[in-house]
């Protein structure tokens, strides 16, 4: 038996997540069954992590595990003909059996993209809000999460978690250029959240994401953050910002 990891990417727009559902279609199980067409067997992948619905993977790593022989260019070639245009696969490379594509993953980082001013364009990659925002207290306030400490407040409601410990290394929001924002003034600009992790719960960067918009909204203090984080609930935390904004950026091996 032979594994191979999968590099690929696609847009969460049309679909309920990552992760297989009962309920609606999957990047996975797009991807399963594109495989399993081809080579003509059962193929079950694992992803390196589950985005939630409508959240994006710039870069997805998986594994499958197959007897069977092939080219691994002609399989990228072919799997990508057979897949529909908001999925790519960019690479398909045969790994060690004891790589995995979650538990070897070192870190992830996540990037979420917002907006101030109305822009027509940059409506179904990033988050439109509409009132000032004071990035550099955001700053202060995310600079607060970086090491290793006990996420809970920010991990949604019965996830099924054995630990809300991560090890943050990076959580900053910068400026970003956008083309097509064509509205200009001091009222429009376009920033990123960046934020890189051991590991991460479930909704976790959008509830990170909320908490923060609240400091730079003026509705929480860098002392209201900080105990939120040390001492809080989900239920003292920020709402949850939406999925369309998200995108996983990278996983580190």
């Amino acid at each position: 038996m032979q594994r191979y990891f999968i590099t690929l990417s696609y847009d969460g727009t049309a679909y309920h997540g990552w992760q297989i559902q009962p309920n609606g279609v999957s990047v996975q199980e797009v991807l399963e069954k594109a495989l399993s067409t081809i080579l003509r067997n059962v193929i079950s992948i694992t992803g390196a992590g589950r985005t939630d619905a409508g959240v994006h993977g710039r870069m997805m790593v998986a594994h499958f595990d197959t007897e069977q022989a092939f080219d691994c260019g002609q399989l990228v070639y072919k799997v990508n003909r057979l897949l529909p245009r908001d999925i790519s696969v960019s690479k398909i490379e045969a790994a060690d059996e004891d790589l995995h594509a979650r538990f070897s993953a070192t870190s992830r980082t996540y990037h979420y993209y917002v907006h101030t001013g109305k822009q027509p364009f940059s409506r179904q990659y990033s988050c439109e809000l509409r009132y000032p925002l004071n990035f550099d207290k955001m700053n202060e306030a995310a600079a607060y999460l970086i090491g290793e400490k006990d996420f809970k407040c920010f991990c949604k409601a019965g996830a099924d978690v054995k630990t809300t410990i991560c090890r943050l290394t990076e959580a900053r929001w910068y400026p970003v250029n956008n083309e097509f924002a064509l509205t200009t003034g001091d009222n429009v600009t376009n920033w990123c959240f960046v934020i890189t992790a051991n590991r991460f719960l479930r909704n976790m960067v959008r509830a990170v994401v909320g908490t923060l918009v609240d400091v730079g909204r003026g509705r929480l203090s860098l002392d209201d953050f900080k105990k939120i984080v040390d001492e809080g609930t989900r239920n003292d935390a920020g709402e949850s910002m939406p999925g369309n904004a998200l995108f996983l950026w990278d996983i580190k091996y």
